[in-house]
């Protein structure tokens, strides 16, 4: 089944709503999609679908070098096969709940994978009203889904408002008053849930935990009852539930469970006080980055010791849904990185091997605006050739991109068979926050992504040209 964005909301009151400079940002674009059933096709049980057929390494049934060729580098390649397999996984292992699964599409925007998630069933978790158009753009709509984040604008309270929000999950006092504000102006009332902040360590990368007493994220659970008494006195609020999340890449169960442990006693009470009709969990769920290639096959999973293998949804399902189904509540689930990580590799080409006395370096047409979580956040990415020769020794080599700052490095010191100029590589586990953490920096526009399901595959988003990165840009009367 396939059909345009444009024939979809053709009829919608969305379609009405003043773009401004919003289209500027998925020019390129493909709108034409797919529906689920035509992405499930599997014969046996994998945790993606990237793996070498040959010497020759595929994504589902297509060799990335025939899309290295024909597309150029670099260039983000996403498997849908693999991004179902998550979501059922996820969705099956939480069976027994009321669930509604909203995709924290932070982690990647792009509109193809958006509609794809919308196909399957999923909801939305968003953060701002350029995602919220995202959602539109794709053909899908926001009435199950929800809006955090911490500073929400008036202008985006109305938005959400106007296109039937499920609910927003309030982070403070003032935001509330704000939506209050904005919601009698409109003449409705607001469904909110307002996130609560466990003060519990997740035992993650400092920069990704959420749920301690020192981020800025939440209301701390000693204060939380009295934040609920001062919305039920809004006149334009309606309570609808209670949210929390305390971090990303868990790869433990433990954090979990202490978290919702701590916070349920609080969310009966709110069901008994307030009526409320949800409990959101957030998310959460890490993947592998370190032996990504690997473990795409169960064999992988099977091999790991029973005390350290990392956390599956069939683990977290187990774990999870006999503490949360006492409640009666419907559960909400905000999954980012879990559907999409380990779906993505970003394609990259060498252009140079630069052999020195004390250090190999192999510079890569990719650099940190392309994939920045190396240089953010310390981050390891596990880097392959597209064709695997072993007759090739290995050579010991930092992965460099090309862009002019010390920090434009992938891996250092990193073992890898050797390549040359004008080979392909592939860095794995890349589908999350990496085309939409992306950055024009040194005017380098931005990759091209594709979409691939089973034997087919297609550019879903071209790459920038120098025109369109200019396109907004003037220079003054004053100085011509």
């Amino acid at each position: 089944m396939e059909g345009t964005v444009e024939d979809r909301l053709e009829n919608s009151p969305q379609h009405a709503l003043e773009k401004l400079s919003f289209d500027s940002f998925f020019q390129g674009e493909t709108r034409t999609f797919y529906a689920p059933q035509s992405f499930c096709s599997r014969t046996a049980f994998f945790m993606h679908h990237f793996r070498y057929t040959g010497n020759d390494l595929h994504c589902e049934s297509v060799n990335l070098a025939e899309v290295a060729r024909l597309y150029g580098t670099p260039t983000y390649v996403y498997s849908a096969a693999t991004m179902t397999d998550n979501y059922t996984r996820l969705a099956k292992s939480l069976s027994g709940l009321d669930l509604q699964i909203c995709y924290a599409m932070k982690a990647n925007s792009a509109l193809a994978i958006l509609r794809h998630f919308a196909n399957l069933g999923a909801a939305f978790d968003l953060v701002s009203g350029g995602e919220l158009r995202r959602v539109l753009a794709a053909g899908a709509n926001v009435k199950r889904s929800v809006f955090a984040g911490v500073g929400k604008t008036s202008e985006e309270i109305e938005l959400a408002l106007q296109n039937g929000i499920f609910a927003f999950h309030v982070e403070s006092e003032p935001e509330m008053a704000r939506i209050n504000h904005v919601a009698g102006r409109l003449g409705v009332k607001a469904p909110i849930a307002i996130r609560i902040n466990p003060d519990v360590d997740a035992h993650t990368h400092a920069k990704i935990t959420t749920g301690k007493s020192d981020n800025k994220f939440g209301i701390p659970l000693k204060v939380a009852g009295a934040a609920y008494e001062a919305a039920a006195k809004y006149p334009n609020l309606r309570i609808k539930g209670v949210q929390m999340h305390i971090g990303s890449q868990l790869t433990d169960i433990a954090p979990f469970v202490e978290a919702v442990k701590k916070v349920t006693p609080f969310v009966a009470e709110l069901k008994a006080k307030h009526g409320i009709d949800y409990f959101s969990i957030g998310g959460g769920i890490g993947i592998i980055y370190r032996d990504a290639l690997a473990s795409g096959s169960a064999e992988w999973w099977d091999a790991q010791p029973a005390g350290q293998r990392p956390l599956t949804p069939e683990a977290y399902g187990a774990a999870l849904v006999p503490l949360l189904q006492p409640l009666g509540l419907k559960i909400l689930l905000e999954p980012g990185r879990f559907l999409v990580g380990n779906a993505g590799v970003l394609l990259s080409r060498v252009e140079f091997v630069k052999r020195g006395s004390a250090k190999n370096f192999v510079i890569i047409d990719a650099a940190m605006n392309d994939l920045v979580r190396p240089a953010m956040y310390d981050a390891f990415h596990e880097i392959v050739p597209l064709h695997r020769d072993t007759s090739r020794p290995a050579m010991v080599a930092d992965i460099v991109g090309p862009v002019c700052e010390s920090g434009d490095c992938f891996a250092k010191e990193r073992s890898l068979q050797q390549v040359g100029e004008g080979e392909y590589v592939a860095l794995l586990s890349a589908g999350a926050y990496g085309y939409t953490m992306a950055s024009r920096y040194n005017t380098r526009g931005m990759a091209a992504e594709v979409l691939v399901k089973g034997s087919a595959f297609e550019l879903v988003h071209e790459r920038e040209s120098f025109e369109t990165m200019i396109a907004g840009e003037r220079v003054p009367a004053f100085l011509k």
